[in-house]
């Protein structure tokens, strides 16, 4: 069945501010449409993305794409944990001048295990990369995750809540299509020299093993 005309309109603004956002169509656009109707998305994303921006100032880009992985891992959705793990990957490079300790590939490989390996696995990577503090992040994002109750108990789980609901959203529409992972869910996704400067030295690394 054909899309209707409002559902195309919507799902190219959509596609839009992806491409304002990170520099390009995020494939998981046309999905979220056709799941909630043209007028739900966009009511959606009008409610949310400010939500996760403000949560993305505040925290920063390190910490908001951790919890964003690990929510994602725990969910078992492919796409978002690859766009935010790649995120990751580029946002401690652009902070810390060198690579983060596990790359997406193999960040990629604990999607589907228990939530208690994904958070040995996460735990022991940003203790590798020095973000001490980020552990008690991870272990709170994917108790709530996890739990029946996701409602915020004080000022730092209101921001990780708001995550956690919006990514049970996005990691069940990107499941459900088996939508393909596309770029890094960042504006530094924009940014090509970082993203050579990545990929060159995860290419010299992976060959001194």
């Amino acid at each position: 069945m054909a899309s209707s005309a409002p559902t195309r309109v919507i799902t190219v603004v959509l596609e839009r501010l992806g491409m304002h956002l990170w520099g390009f169509p995020p494939r998981l656009m046309a999905p979220i449409v056709g799941e909630l109707g043209p007028v739900r998305a966009l009511a959606w994303f009008a409610w949310n993305m400010p939500r996760y921006q403000r949560s993305l100032a505040a925290l920063g880009p390190v910490r908001t794409h951790l919890i964003c992985t690990t929510i994602s891992l725990v969910n078992g959705c492919r796409y978002c944990s690859y766009g935010h793990a790649y995120a990751l990957e580029l946002a401690y490079l652009h902070e810390h001048g060198r690579l983060f300790p596990i790359s997406k590939h193999r960040i990629l490989l604990l999607r589907g295990q228990s939530p208690g390996t994904i958070r040995h696995h996460m735990v022991t990577a940003v203790q590798n990369a020095g973000l001490y503090a980020e552990a008690r992040w991870l272990a709170r994002a994917i108790e709530l995750t996890v739990a029946d109750d996701r409602r915020p108990t004080d000022p730092d789980d209101t921001r990780i809540s708001h995550l956690v609901t919006m990514f049970g959203v996005l990691n069940s529409v990107g499941i459900a299509h088996q939508t393909e992972p596309d770029q890094a869910h960042s504006p530094f996704n924009k940014d090509r020299a970082l993203k050579l400067r990545h990929s060159t030295l995860r290419a010299a690394t992976d060959a001194g093993r």
